[in-house]
């Protein structure tokens, strides 16, 4: 079936475009190169193959209403932590969309997503090697932003391959505001289901699984005079885990106000056995079809994210015990505008978030558990002259590395200090010097950035990561990019320590490895 549908749209796609006298293309081409060697130090030693490749062509044209599109991606073998299930190359997306005023019709791959995307989500990151587009058709209309309806069915892609689950939804948005006419309002309610149908096996069946199972959302949206409130409840439906029935669903409250340089956000959420794979007897990664980021402060720093928090939704391991968790974030921003007291000649932007998060004491109740996460943040952001910039942050971070089990936690304290100085219009350089301090884990590190820019072309910098409380242990980075209109070319060199990379708030771990890396992105 899937072949005579991909056959389908290669056909389609090939008579239309033939069929057009005008139109453009448009694409983009991106190769992530790693060389891999021996490091007694980082106790890496590489496989019999050191060489590993990530490459994506991605190209689509566009006429009028009409726009068709397809992505080639090779792994040979694939970089050093991506998904085992990224190897060889494959086709992997090919798409015939039309377009008007009112509707959407698409056929073949496509991304969508549900509301905040917990019930259901369909993306692709790079930097994760996710990519679980869907193989099917999707229909979408709105009616004069008053009312929104899509509706998708298809096949998830895990891998190289799209999979034989099949998933089925629609999503339906209603503006009560734009229906009674009332200006300067958002007020809209929502609402999504989605059916997942997927083989299982005799030992599931008899412990009371079904191949097909159905979820919901609902949704509610208002936003005024730079207040806005946000609701939505989700329930996955029945699932098992380790052959017990269990009821996944999720709360999520937003609450805020956004105006005159002043921003306030307070964020609550629940979850419980919220994981919603694609395939059941997968552990890869990627195997989602749904959205739960950490909601906290994601950090682009080094020693900051040492240890990112991963959402804990309802472990299905005989490792851990926990049904998932509950917590939220209050986060605040304010920008001091130029000529007041503390804004200066330049203004100053200072921003504070504070998170916490725990695993559910009581499967089925809203009682806190063991500490999973705590985040403490503040920072500061002052441009003093023309020329030199400054960041300063302080983050206490406190996280639990049994995942809730037990009481035992891991205190850091981290400080970062972002200088950035304009010494000629086209010549910059930016500093970083960071610490962090703990008692526990590795004990202290130290960690500093030089990164040196000749505008528009040229970028060197050079990095390391020190723990000088236990291992004594360097993990340096050195490297150079030259940009080129659309076309970006970057090499370096480094040792890297084993941890997460994160998108999102979404996250995959790596191991330790040393090694070379280039890679070029361009686009036409």
């Amino acid at each position: 079936m899937k072949k005579i549908l991909v056959f389908s749209l290669m056909a389609a796609a090939s008579l239309t475009l033939s069929a057009q006298e005008k139109g453009y293309l448009t694409g983009s081409f991106e190769t992530t190169d790693h060389f891999y060697v021996a490091d007694e130090g980082n106790r890496f030693t590489p496989d019999s193959d050191p060489f590993g490749s990530n490459n994506y062509l991605k190209v689509d044209y566009y006429n009028g209403n009409l726009s068709a599109g397809l992505q080639l991606e090779s792994y040979m073998p694939a970089v050093i932590g991506y998904p085992d299930e990224l190897n060889k190359y494959a086709l992997s997306n090919m798409y015939v969309n039309w377009t008007d005023d009112a509707f959407q019709i698409t056929a073949g791959t496509f991304y969508d997503q549900f509301g905040s995307g917990l019930l259901f989500r369909s993306w692709e990151d790079r930097l994760l090697g996710l990519n679980n587009a869907i193989m099917g058709a999707r229909f979408a209309y709105n009616w004069e932003d008053k009312i929104a309806f899509k509706a998708l069915w298809g096949t998830p892609r895990l891998g190289m391959e799209f999979t034989d689950t099949q998933v089925r939804g629609a999503d339906l948005s209603v503006s009560l505001a734009n229906i009674i006419g009332l200006d300067n309002i958002v007020l809209s309610v929502e609402g999504s289901v989605l059916n997942r149908y997927s083989k299982i096996s005799i030992d599931a069946e008899e412990a009371g699984g079904k191949p097909s199972t159905f979820g919901w959302s609902g949704r509610l949206n208002f936003d005024y005079d730079g207040f806005f409130l946000k609701g939505e409840y989700v329930d996955l439906g029945k699932k098992l885990v380790a052959l017990t029935p269990k009821r996944g669903n999720a709360q999520l409250i937003e609450a805020g106000y956004n105006a005159n340089g002043l921003g306030v956000t307070l964020t609550g959420r629940r979850l419980e056995w919220m994981g919603q794979k694609i395939m059941s007897n997968s552990l890869s990664s990627a195997n989602m079809i749904s959205y739960v980021p950490a909601m906290s402060t994601q950090y682009t720093y080094m020693l900051t994210t040492l240890h990112p928090y991963n959402p804990q939704l309802g472990d299905e391991s005989s490792f851990t015990f926990n049904s998932g968790e509950i917590g939220g974030q209050f986060d605040a921003f304010y920008n001091f505008r130029r000529g007041t007291k503390l804004g200066g000649k330049r203004g100053m932007k200072v921003h504070a978030n504070f998170s916490t998060y725990y695993a559910i004491a009581q499967e089925g109740t809203a009682k806190p558990g063991n500490l999973l996460f705590r985040d403490f943040s503040f920072d500061i952001e002052k441009q003093w002259t023309k020329e030199f910039k400054m960041v300063l942050l302080y983050s206490m971070q406190e996280y639990n590395p049994t995942y809730g089990n037990f009481k035992t936690t891991w205190l850091s304290n981290i400080m970062v200090a972002d200088l950035l100085y304009k010494w000629t219009p086209t010549f910059s350089t930016r500093m970083e010097l960071q610490y962090l301090t703990t008692q526990e884990d590795k004990k202290d590190w130290m960690a500093a950035l030089l990164e040196v820019n000749f505008a528009p072309h040229w970028s060197i910098w050079g990095s390391d990561m020190y723990n000088h409380g236990s291992t004594k242990m360097h993990y340096y980075n050195v490297g150079v990019s030259y940009t080129k209109g659309r076309t970006r070319l970057a090499g370096g060199y480094g040792r890297y320590k084993d941890g997460f990379i994160c998108s999102g708030g979404v996250c995959r771990q790596i191991p330790q490895y040393t090694g070379a890396n280039f890679s070029i992105t361009t686009s036409f």
